[in-house]
């Protein structure tokens, strides 16, 4: 079904915003990995609500509580299972949206599949709190590719019209570690003032506001993934359309490619310092034929407005047939870009370890 993925590393996510508990199972883990739990938990925090007043006020620990697969910190091969129990639900704020559904929202794509059966309270299975277990496998995942070689890293690209700067040719693990360690994850602080001042606009009119991300994997294998419909942009792209909010994608020059002349983007073969063959420039990306070339594989996500919004909104009243208004209540990000990119890295590095694992390197 829709809430599991992958081939060689199977991963299932369970539970609802509202409901008792939201978890993740994953099978196809390596055995006797070792799993650095303080640095799991740094990882997990960085998506964690309720930390400033540009996300919701919710305030949720998000502790994992590992049930199997993990023995004295060492995945033990057999199926992970790791829960997070809700707590500080409100779930009085989300009555009646079967009925007069939120624009924006899946309430009236979910009514109408299930009947009207879904536990949509806080958004319910749709909800962006399903990436805090999904950042627990995706934090394990990126420990063990680290240990390969490879890391992952990304940050805000953009809110509404604010820019960051974008990642140089050749980032670096100490680059995305300083990323990861600002409350606020650009690379340019000042551009990141600026973004700010774009959400807390948005937010004081009651309203919300988009973004984009970018992400970059350094030091993978030249040779990973395939031609046609097993190449590393549909592996990627299919795996990222779970986060919810995610609206497109890119890789590498993307959209502005279509603006290029081959001569300008095609990227000059060269070696580098090391003997290896690399490109002048990097407007593929990284990948060549659905295949990773041996350069950093770079994408950019867009991600949509936060739909929970505080102005009244028009909708209808399914019962009476006839059009209505409705205000959202509770608590609600104004823009959920900077909490998701730790949720990019995750999923990314789940997609890059399931290739590896499927591959055999």
């Amino acid at each position: 079904m829709s809430s599991e993925w992958g081939n060689m590393l199977k991963v299932s996510v369970f539970g609802e915003s509202h409901g008792n508990a939201i978890g993740v199972s994953v099978s196809g883990f390596p055995a006797g990995e070792t799993v650095d739990m303080e640095e799991l938990l740094t990882f997990l925090d960085r998506r964690k609500p309720g930390k400033n007043n540009l996300s919701t006020s919710r305030k949720e620990a998000d502790e994992p509580n590992f049930i199997s697969g993990i023995e004295d910190n060492t995945l033990t091969g057999t199926p992970l299972c790791a829960v997070i129990v809700n707590h500080n639900t409100r779930s009085q704020d989300y009555n009646g949206f079967g009925n007069t559904p939120r624009p924006g929202h899946a309430d009236y794509t979910a009514t109408i599949k299930w009947q009207g059966n879904a536990d949509m309270r806080g958004g319910g299975h749709f909800s962006g709190r399903l990436t805090a277990p999904i950042c627990i496998a995706g934090g394990i995942a990126k420990q063990i590719l680290h240990k390969k070689g490879i890391d992952i890293g990304a940050h805000i690209r953009s809110v509404g019209t604010s820019e960051d700067a974008a990642f140089p040719l050749y980032p670096t693990k100490e680059l995305f570690d300083a990323i990861a360690a600002k409350d606020f994850p650009v690379i340019d602080d000042n551009c990141g003032e600026a973004m700010k001042e774009t959400i807390l606009a948005a937010k004081a009119e009651e309203d919300s506001i988009g973004g984009t991300i970018e992400c970059a994997v350094i030091g993978l294998p030249t040779g990973l993934g395939g031609p046609l419909f097993g190449g590393m942009e549909g592996k990627i792209s299919a795996a990222m359309f779970g986060i919810p909010a995610v609206k497109g994608i890119e890789f590498g020059a993307g959209f502005h490619s279509s603006k290029m002349r081959g001569s300008e983007n095609n990227d000059a073969f060269c070696f580098d310092e090391q003997g290896n063959v690399a490109t002048e420039t990097n407007h593929c990306g990284g990948i060549l034929g659905g295949i990773t070339n041996g350069m950093p594989l770079t994408f950019r996500l867009a991600c949509k407005p936060t739909p929970s919004i505080a102005r009244p909104q028009q909708t209808v009243d399914l019962s009476k047939k006839e059009i209505t208004e409705i205000r959202i209540e509770g608590r609600h990000d104004p823009c959920i870009v900077h909490r998701a990119v730790p949720v990019v890295e995750a999923v990314a590095a789940l997609v890059i370890l399931d290739t590896l694992l499927e591959e055999r390197k």
